[in-house]
Formats: structure tokens, C-alpha cells, sequence
């Protein structure tokens, strides 16, 4: 009976070693892919200007034309989103480098609550900058008759559609970002229950 004992134990442990590696991969995956998918959204908002000359007034037979130009640092939701997807992707690129060198700078396993709480603030962060971004894109292209304010989007059309890819690559980053949150959360939740019953 002991030694039957000791060997659902092992097998228990094993399975339980197995699972906790398939999820590890699982996770570091799904962080790698939502790093992408936040680094491309920094560096293509980041990138993101576009200059037009328009003819604002003719005068007998002389055009008057100005140079205006489009930048993501116009707008304070935009810089927002540059700064919260690069601080996504630095979070994320951290935690990677944590899943690979962990065991030998923090043998006590803090990290993990560490890494926790860190997730979730950067997808915090990260849901508002991409959120503000899309509204104010939103606004960009169909502009707000109530408040008489125009639309651009069919003036800077590549600067428009830079930012609608930008916030695209954000949102799948943002999604993704969500998933291994759950997924964490979940391996965390059984690691405890196993730890519990373990030592009763």
C-alpha cells in the first residue's frame, strides 16, 4: 500500500512537472508574440509623419500654398501610446530574460509574485494607451460635427494609416497580453492547491 502510495506520488509529480513545462512554453510564446506585436506598434507610431503642401489661396493667377506636416508628438494620446507599448515590450523582453535566468539570481522564486503584479500594471498601462490612441484615430477620420472639429484623414491619408496599423499590432499585443495573464494566473492558482495538498 506505502509503496503503491509513493508511486501515484511520483507519477502525480511527474505529470505535474510535464504540464507546468507545456505551460512555461505556452506563456513564453504568447510573450514573445505580444512583444512583437508591441514593438512593431512603438516603432511604427514612433515613425509615424507625413508632410503635405496645400494651396490655401490663390491670388490672380498666384497660388498660396503651405507646408503642413503630421506627427505622432502632436498629439498627447499618441505619444501615450508610444510610451505604453514600449514599456510593454521592455516588460515583456525583462520577464523573458527572468523565465530563462531566474533560477540563478532568485532561487527564492520572488520574481513570480514580482512578475505578477508587473503584468498587470503594463496591461493596464498598455489598454489605456491603445484605447486613447484609437479614439483620438477615430476622431482623426470622421472628424466631430458637434464640436466643429474636422477630420484630417482625408488630407494625410499614409499618416492615418500608419496609426490604424500601429494601433492594430497594439490591440493584438494587448490581446495576447490578456491571454498569458489568465494563463499565468491560472498555473499559479493550481501551483498553489498541488503545494497544499501536497503537505497535507
Amino acid at each position: 500500500m506505502a509503496e503503491q502510495g509513493l508511486e501515484k506520488q511520483e507519477v502525480a509529480g511527474y505529470n505535474s512537472c510535464v504540464g507546468s513545462r507545456k505551460s512555461n512554453m505556452v506563456i513564453a510564446l504568447l510573450r514573445s508574440v505580444s512583444l512583437l506585436a508591441t514593438l512593431v506598434a512603438t516603432i511604427v507610431m514612433s515613425l509615424n509623419k507625413e508632410t503635405k503642401t496645400f494651396v490655401v489661396a490663390t491670388i490672380g493667377t498666384n497660388s498660396i500654398k503651405a507646408t503642413l506636416t503630421a506627427k505622432f508628438q502632436d498629439n498627447p494620446a499618441n505619444i501615450f501610446f508610444v510610451l505604453a507599448n514600449g514599456l510593454a515590450t521592455l516588460h515583456n523582453m525583462l520577464v523573458l530574460a527572468a523565465m530563462l535566468f531566474g533560477k540563478k539570481i532568485d532561487p527564492k522564486g520572488i520574481r513570480f509574485m514580482a512578475i505578477s503584479v508587473l503584468d498587470i500594471t503594463n496591461l493596464a498601462i498598455l489598454s489605456a494607451g491603445t484605447t486613447g490612441a484609437a479614439f483620438m484615430a477615430q476622431l482623426a477620420k470622421n472628424g466631430n460635427s458637434h464640436a466643429q472639429w474636422n477630420q484630417i484623414c482625408d488630407k494625410f491619408e499614409s499618416f492615418c494609416s500608419h496609426g490604424g496599423g500601429a494601433i492594430l499590432a497594439s490591440y493584438i499585443g494587448l490581446a495576447l497580453f490578456l491571454i498569458l495573464v489568465l494563463i499565468s494566473t491560472i498555473k499559479r492558482h493550481h501551483s498553489i492547491q498541488n503545494n497544499t495538498h501536497a503537505s497535507v
